[in-house]
C-alpha cells in the first residue's frame, strides 16, 4: 500500500476532455448554468418584488432558487476554470470547502422539498386552516431546519473525509470533490465511515421522501374528491410540478449515494452529479414559472415596468 499523504493538493480530471464532441458539449453546460442562475436569480427577484407573492409556499420556492444557484456555483465555476486553463489542482481545504457547500445544499434541499410538500398538503386538505397550520413562523423554523440539518450533516461528512490519510495517487475521478469519490483515495480502512455515511444518506434522503410521498397520496385523494373541476385542475397543476421537481432530484441523489458500491462506476457518477447538480437546478425555475400562472403574472409585470422605465 501507498504511504499516505495529506499534503498534496489534488487533481480533478473533470468531466470532458478537448475533443470537438466535447468542446460542443462543455459550450451546452456552460449555457446552462447561465440558464440556471438568471432563472433562479429571476425567481428569487420575483417572489421579493412582487406582494402577491408573499406566501410561505413563494417563500420556499424562493429558498429552494437560492439553493439551486448555490449548489451550481460550488461546482461549476472550478470544473470550467480547470477546463480552459488546464490548471486541475485543488487543495485540501478547497475540496473540504466542496464537500461542505454542495452537501449543505443538497441536504438542505433534502428537506426543503419535504417542507413545500407538506405546505401543499395543507393548502389542499386544510384550506380553511391555512393560516394556522402553515403560519410565517411555521415557515421560517422549516427553512431554518432544512439549511440546519443539511450544514451539520455537511460538516460531519466533510470532517470526517478530510481526516483520512490520502495515498500518493491524488487524481480524483470527477468534476469536483464529493465525499464517496474522495473516500476511494484513502489509505486507510474506511468501511465504517462508509457505513455511516450510507446511514445518514438514507436518513437525508428516504425520510423526507416518505414525508413528500405520503403528503401527494393524502393530497391525490383529496383532490379526486374535488367537486370544481377547475380546482382539481389547479391542484393537479401545481403538485405535479411539485412531484416533477422531487423526482428529478431524488431520483439521482439515491442513485448516487444508496446504490450499493459494487454496481458504482466513475463515468456512472459524473454523469448522474452532473444531472442533479447542473441540469436539475436548471429546469426548476422552468418546471414553476411555465405551470404557474401567478408566477408568470409576476413577470409579465416585471417586464411592464422595465419597458415602460426604458421608455421613459
Amino acid at each position: 500500500m501507498e504511504h499516505g499523504n495529506t499534503t498534496s493538493n489534488f487533481i480533478l480530471l473533470g468531466l470532458f476532455n478537448h475533443t470537438t464532441a466535447h468542446q460542443f458539449l462543455f459550450g451546452v453546460v456552460l449555457a446552462v448554468v447561465f440558464s440556471s442562475i438568471v432563472g433562479n436569480a429571476l425567481m428569487v427577484l420575483l417572489i421579493h418584488q412582487d406582494s402577491r407573492l408573499h406566501t410561505p409556499m413563494y417563500f420556499l420556492l424562493s429558498q429552494l432558487s437560492l439553493m439551486d444557484m448555490m449548489l451550481v456555483c460550488t461546482t461549476v465555476p472550478k470544473m470550467a476554470a480547470a477546463y480552459l486553463t488546464g490548471k486541475k489542482s485543488i487543495s485540501l481545504a478547497g475540496c473540504g470547502m466542496q464537500i461542505f457547500f454542495f452537501l449543505t445544499v443538497g441536504g438542505g434541499e433534502c428537506f426543503l422539498l419535504a417542507a413545500m410538500s407538506y405546505d401543499r398538503y395543507v393548502a389542499v386538505c386544510h384550506p380553511l386552516r391555512y393560516a394556522t397550520l402553515m403560519s410565517w413562523q411555521t415557515c421560517l423554523r422549516m427553512t431554518l431546519g432544512s439549511w440546519f440539518l443539511g450544514a451539520a450533516d455537511a460538516l460531519m461528512q466533510a470532517t470526517a473525509t478530510l481526516s483520512f490519510p490520502f495515498c500518493s495517487r491524488h487524481e480524483i475521478d470527477h468534476f469536483f470533490c464529493e465525499a464517496p469519490t474522495l473516500v476511494r483515495l484513502a489509505c486507510t480502512d474506511t468501511s465504517a465511515f462508509e457505513y455511516v455515511m450510507y446511514i445518514c444518506c438514507v436518513l437525508m434522503l428516504l425520510i423526507p421522501l416518505s414525508l413528500i410521498l405520503t403528503s401527494y397520496s393524502l393530497i391525490l385523494a383529496a383532490v379526486l374528491h374535488m367537486r370544481s373541476t377547475e380546482a382539481r385542475k389547479k391542484a393537479f397543476a401545481t403538485c405535479s410540478s411539485h412531484l416533477a421537481v422531487v423526482g428529478l432530484f431524488y431520483g439521482a441523489a439515491i442513485f448516487t449515494y444508496i446504490r450499493p458500491t459494487s454496481y458504482k462506476s466513475a463515468n456512472h457518477d459524473k454523469v448522474v452529479s452532473a444531472f442533479y447538480a447542473i441540469f436539475t437546478p436548471t429546469l426548476n425555475p422552468v418546471i414553476y414559472s411555465l405551470r404557474n400562472n401567478e408566477v408568470k403574472g409576476a413577470l409579465r409585470k416585471c417586464v411592464s415596468r422595465c419597458a415602460a422605465l426604458r421608455s421613459d
